[in-house]
């Protein structure tokens, strides 16, 4: 796995990782859990719902997200993030959705208080791997 260290890292520079296949068993099992909500839980209850069918919770779609941050190719070295500006949930997750992540380099600069390391603000895109719909996004800085 390559990894990439601040002076590595380049504006406009992107990163990959996935697909990673959503389930059914998997958004009812996270649910159970998580985040009962009948939309999450039950078809039919979902097939009534605003979503026409079931789709995985936004907490779940969040860790699925979160799963594929390590596996972006190349990988920038990151020692702590700093925080997220926004998160968006444009478009439900559903069973048999193949997910994939892009992250985008936006701006680096080094650390006021530690000139020893930077901070580097990217975006990151989680999108259906098949159907380009994005499922959710972030700007974080590391």
């Amino acid at each position: 796995m390559t990894q990439l260290y601040f002076e590595d890292a380049e504006i406009g520079m992107t990163s990959k990782a996935g697909p990673y296949l959503v389930s059914k068993e998997e958004i009812v099992q996270f649910a159970k859990q998580y985040d009962p909500a009948p939309r999450h839980l039950d078809e039919e209850a979902a097939a009534r719902s605003i979503f026409g069918g079931l789709t995985a919770s936004s907490a779940h779609t969040f860790s699925i997200f979160i799963s594929l941050t390590p596996k972006l190719q190349p990988r920038l070295h990151v020692l702590a993030g700093m925080g997220w500006d926004e998160l968006r949930l444009p478009n439900p997750v559903r069973p048999g959705d193949e997910l994939d992540l892009e992250m985008i380099v936006l701006e680096k600069r080094e650390s006021r208080s530690k000139p020893d390391r930077g901070i580097v603000r990217f975006q990151i895109r989680s999108r259906d791997a098949w159907q380009r719909k994005v499922h959710g996004g972030r700007t974080a800085r590391v």
